[in-house]
């Protein structure tokens, strides 16, 4: 996935209400950007660290910028929640997830009963459908989902079984924005229902695929696939 605009380099400041970071720009302004992560953001968080911003020339928008990525001990994180859909129905799509090969129709935001699911790909003798998560929250070196209670995340969890329960494929695909990392965990201290779910899930057959992305200032790439621990 590659960013279509030159991204704006400047330095964090703080972030506050969830979905707002003040960030100072190499020209010296402060402004306030928008953050896309809900959570708690655990680990992605530095004083003064450097970062990059997406331009918004949205004129209904009141944040002039989207925050993309943070520099952590030395390496860039990718802190857009968005971006991890677009790498994921671009790599299905370009039979880049090995995993993942071999699908004509791909599709985003589709619905299943009362879930919406990330992808949807299918081809002549299956349907797959793909719920894609964005991991960031690293602990040693181990990467944890989530980094806050999410009960949207169980919800999805129960949805992928019913599709493997109706002869469907069902995946449950983590992306990780950061490659100072080596292995995936549910973050039972954090959430230990949806570690339990996530552990029921893949006991009736939903499968999990957890993949690192490697994110610069030009564009994320998926790298490898990374072992998991439930």
């Amino acid at each position: 996935m590659k960013f279509t605009k030159p991204l704006i380099h400047g330095r964090f400041i703080k972030r506050y209400k969830r979905f707002l970071a003040d960030i100072i720009l190499d020209s010296g302004e402060t402004i306030t950007a928008h953050c896309t992560n809900s959570g708690t953001m655990k680990s992605c968080l530095e004083d003064n660290a450097e970062v990059y911003l997406t331009p918004v020339d949205d004129p209904k928008r009141k944040t002039k910028f989207t925050w993309e990525m943070i520099k952590i001990n030395g390496d860039w994180v990718g802190i857009n929640t968005g971006n991890p859909n677009k790498l994921a129905f671009e790599a299905i799509k370009n039979n880049e997830i090995e995993k993942l090969k071999g699908y004509t129709e791909v599709k985003r935001e589709v619905k299943f009963e009362d879930s919406r699911f990330d992808v949807m790909a299918k081809n002549e003798s299956e349907t797959c459908f793909i719920e894609v998560k964005n991991c960031t929250l690293k602990e040693g070196n181990y990467v944890l989902f989530p980094d806050a209670v999410t009960s949207r995340g169980k919800k999805h969890l129960e949805t992928l079984t019913k599709v493997k329960e109706q002869g469907m494929r069902a995946v449950m695909l983590y992306i990780i924005q950061r490659t100072d990392v080596e292995k995936f965990a549910t973050a039972k201290e954090i959430d230990p229902v949806y570690a339990e779910s996530l552990k029921k899930a893949y006991e009736k057959g939903v499968e999990i695929i957890t993949i690192q992305a490697k994110v610069t200032p030009e564009k994320i790439e998926l790298v490898k696939e990374i072992p998991f621990e439930i």
